[in-house]
């Protein structure tokens, strides 16, 4: 397995197969997946794009840093999903955010990845709320060392 920067379009197939089944690939596009402090991993197997990952600056209203980082739209194809491809994104991220001044990382969790974010070392920020279309999330917060 290998981790590598990725284009923001690299990340829609993915994005749409497991985060947006049934919607139009557009959906797939988030705003500010250009912009020039973003950033996309990307996990590759076999030079297969497995799992992605975007980190996006942009602040939460619920955090007092000044500078924060949203993670959004990680997905991980259904053939590869727990086998630590995710893990491996965040950890390749985390020296990048630090790297960047920001040592907050923060992300609408699907209820159902709460467990693994925990695992990771988020802290939940809130009760569940529907993400209309999407469905329940919680908000959550890494404070990167």
């Amino acid at each position: 397995m290998e981790v590598k920067q990725i284009d923001p379009k690299d990340t829609y197939p993915i994005r749409h197969a497991v985060l947006r089944q049934g919607l139009p690939i557009e959906t797939c596009h988030f705003e500010g997946d250009s912009d020039e402090l973003t950033f996309h991993l990307g996990a590759f197997i076999n030079d297969k794009l497995a799992s992605v990952a975007s980190f996006y600056f942009k602040n939460h209203p619920n955090f007092m840093e000044q500078y924060q980082f949203q993670l959004r739209g990680m997905a991980t194809l259904e053939e590869f999903q727990k086998q630590g491809l995710s893990a491996a994104l965040l950890q390749t991220a985390f020296p990048i955010i630090k790297r960047n001044h920001v040592n907050l990382l923060w992300c609408n969790a699907k209820e159902a990845a709460v467990g693994f974010y925990e695992k990771m070392g988020f802290e939940k920020n809130s009760d569940t709320f529907e993400i209309e279309g999407v469905g329940p999330h919680i908000l959550m917060h890494k404070t990167i060392q």
